[in-house]
């Protein structure tokens, strides 16, 4: 029982990071990329980074939604089929 709901919750970190990554690596990469163009060029605005940002991040969200939809649902079906496991 007890090793089944730690390895519950290191399936659940697992998944977090599975739909968290492509965000967070699309605004690194688009922010490092903003940053360097903010260097060659001298542009020193600060809001300069946060649009292109915003936009990546939202394509990114558009493109993988389907996938990451998948695998939360995946998830939800696998936490009800263990609920009653739980109960016993």
């Amino acid at each position: 029982m007890e090793s089944e709901l730690v390895k519950l919750g290191i399936e659940t970190f697992k998944l977090s990071l599975y739909l968290g990554l492509p965000t967070l690596l699309a605004g690194m990469i688009i922010g490092l990329m903003v940053s360097i163009f903010q260097a060659t060029t001298q542009i020193n605005e600060t809001t300069l980074s946060f649009i292109p940002k915003i936009i990546g991040v939202i394509l990114i969200l558009i493109l993988t939604m389907p996938w990451m939809l998948n695998m939360t649902i995946q998830f939800s079906e696998r936490i009800f089929n263990y609920i009653p496991e739980f109960i016993k």
